[in-house]
């Protein structure tokens, strides 16, 4: 059914939800994404399958139990969504949240050099809080997971929360957490990778995701150098071996991107405090 060109949603889940209109958003491994608009209003709509073993990637099964365990994660977070499965893995129908990625908003930033307000930095900051005081470890923040509304709201969505941690999900949908984007990832995140196959996301870590995510918004450049072909272990041997590059941002900006960015867990500032540290800015 799948295919890179015209990925088509399971007639099972289109005569469940009959969708008035379709666009497909994204077609990657393991899963397809569509923004839809229904009788009740505008939905995402994923699915799931497991991805074949190639040269360049083992075979992954949990791509495909994926969309189930990120519904599991968004109703104990007290979001309207439905889940269930199809013949080659699980789907889930969600809130659409209209707005734009953290970093197509900073795009500008990135070409002129110049600094953003704290608006979109405090929104994020507060969608990472809310995870964080509901017992949940998100896991996987990158710029492109907060989707921020209108510039009179400000307010922020964390999307896709399949990797989050912290409160029980049923086994039968469950998997661990082998790391995430390597972009964002946590020096003692890509070592238990490196090392045992998996690895325990915490709010700190979500904290040193948050910092990266912010450097590579504001200047295109990823936490730590390493080549772009570098295959994901030789992603990860690199941030667990060197330090994070320069952090030529500014300011205070720049001295509270370094601090997100410490080593060590202990050493980094909770993202109520990066809050409040950014607040102080506007006084």
């Amino acid at each position: 059914m799948q295919t890179s060109r015209s990925p088509r949603m399971p007639d099972s889940l289109a005569d469940r939800i009959r969708p008035l209109t379709t666009k497909l958003v994204a077609h990657r491994r393991g899963s397809t994404v569509w923004h839809c608009t229904t009788q009740t209003g505008e939905r995402a709509v994923k699915i799931g399958y497991p991805i074949k073993a190639t040269d360049e990637w083992p075979a992954q099964e949990w791509t495909a139990l994926a969309p189930a365990r990120e519904a599991w994660v968004l109703l104990d977070l007290r979001h309207n969504v439905s889940h269930g499965e199809w013949d080659l893995g699980t789907w889930n129908v969600q809130p659409w949240h209209r707005g734009m990625s953290l970093y197509e908003i900073w795009e500008s930033h990135r070409v002129n050099g110049s600094l953003p307000g704290t608006r979109e930095i405090l929104a994020c900051c507060e969608a990472l809080d809310r995870m964080h005081e509901a017992g949940w470890v998100h896991g996987d923040v990158q710029p492109a997971h907060f989707i921020i509304g209108a510039a009179h709201i400000r307010r922020a969505a964390l999307i896709d929360t399949a990797l989050a941690q912290g409160r029980p999900v049923p086994e039968k949908f469950d998997f661990p957490y082998r790391g995430c984007l390597v972009h964002y990832e946590a020096p003692e995140i890509s070592e238990s990778v490196l090392s045992v196959g998996r690895a325990e996301p915490t709010k700190a870590s979500d904290v040193y995701a948050l910092g990266a995510s912010l450097l590579m918004a504001l200047t295109g450049k990823r936490h730590v150098a390493y080549p772009n072909d570098a295959s994901r272990p030789e992603q990860r041997r690199a941030i667990v071996t060197s330090r994070h590059r320069p952090v030529t941002v500014p300011g205070a900006m720049g001295r509270l991107i370094r601090a997100m960015l410490q080593r060590e867990p202990d050493d980094r500032p909770s993202v109520r405090d990066v809050a409040v540290e950014v607040a102080s800015w506007d006084t």
